[in-house]
């Protein structure tokens, strides 16, 4: 009687394959879970803003969302609108929110305890931060702006003219790390430190992307020489002064030459400060990377150059092309424009 031979694995091939497996799952394991935990922070996020804009519409339409001096007094008229579990005083905001954060590109270790007042997000409102834990899990430093207005006959309200808000989609949840869980609305600053995000090729740094609150005609014929800006708009509507006000100055800002550089990382080629429209195709991972918004389809980005009372250059971010618009067209008023400072 013959036996058939049977193939098998044997001891050591099977070790082989097991430690192949190994170094893969070694390999890519982390960057799925990274992955995922970006993408649970962004879907984090996105839902947690869209619901807070929605609350402040809600006050705007009913005539609730300005007027009040303190932000105490307006973090409880909030409360009515969007569910808050706890709040925390002015005097015991670490109550509420991580006394440490990694702020910026370089992670840089920052203490929230001296985070008092408007100031210290960067903001000029004279008013106190309140500590603040939403519903959602999510808690946060918030300033109130007791110059906010409201118009209830418009729905175009966004609430960035009105708060600033710094916000940890995990709460007391490591990493509260800027860019992961950490997120901000018109935050500019914490405390003074406005770091790294944006580093271009020769080591020059800006801060983080953000939509620039307006400056008031009133406000720029007060600061007008203190920031540097030549001409005052006739309304209250100068989204270019205001990110002259948020950088702290005119020569805060990039030029063309940096916005270029920028752009050629965005793109991948070399830009030329000079050219007109390069026709080009973008990375938008990269843009979005940096930080900016690019859900508009276009991304426009003020520069320090001003040209009139009515408008300043901005260099245009588009999938395919970039450049320095046409002048007349960038509107010192477009609340669409996005802005980055210098680094400090």
């Amino acid at each position: 009687m013959t036996h058939a031979k049977r193939a098998a694995f044997t001891l050591a091939e099977v070790l082989i394959t097991l430690a192949i497996i190994g170094i893969v799952a070694a390999m890519t394991i982390p960057t799925l879970v990274a992955n995922y935990q970006n993408k649970a922070w962004n879907t984090s996020a996105q839902v947690f803003e869209r619901k807070l804009e929605e609350a402040l519409k809600t006050m705007n339409t009913q005539q609730v969302l300005a007027g009040y001096s303190s932000t105490a007094d307006f973090v409880g008229a909030l409360g009515k609108y969007f569910k808050i579990t706890k709040i925390c005083s002015n005097d015991d905001i670490m109550s509420c929110f991580e006394d440490k954060v990694r702020w910026g590109k370089n992670e840089l270790e920052v203490s929230t305890q001296n985070v008092k007042t408007a100031a210290q997000l960067g903001q000029d409102w004279n008013t106190e931060t309140i500590g603040v834990q939403f519903a959602n899990g999510t808690s946060g430093i918030l300033a109130y702006n007791p110059s906010c207005r409201e118009n209830p006959y418009t729905n175009q309200f966004t609430g960035t003219s009105c708060i600033s808000l710094l916000y940890d989609t995990t709460g007391f949840k490591s990493p509260n790390s800027d860019g992961k869980d950490l997120r901000y609305i018109n935050v500019t600053e914490i405390d003074g430190h406005m770091p790294c995000s944006i580093e271009l090729s020769d080591g020059t740094c800006f801060t983080k992307p953000f939509k620039p609150d307006p400056l008031t005609h009133d406000e720029c014929i007060e600061k007008q020489s203190e920031l540097g800006i030549e001409h005052c708009r006739s309304g209250d509507d100068d989204r270019w002064g205001g990110t002259v006000k948020a950088c702290g100055g005119v020569d805060n800002l990039p030029d063309k030459a940096q916005l270029a550089a920028l752009a050629s990382v965005a793109y991948g080629t070399t830009i030329s400060a000079d050219s007109g429209y390069d026709a080009v195709f973008w990375h938008e991972d990269i843009i979005q990377d940096m930080g900016f918004d690019t859900s508009r389809g276009s991304v426009y980005i003020w520069s320090k150059h001003e040209d009139s009372v009515y408008s300043a250059e901005a260099r245009a971010f588009n999938p395919r092309n970039t450049g320095f618009g046409y002048t007349n067209y960038l509107n010192r008023g477009n609340a669409n424009f996005q802005a980055i400072c210098l680094a400090k």
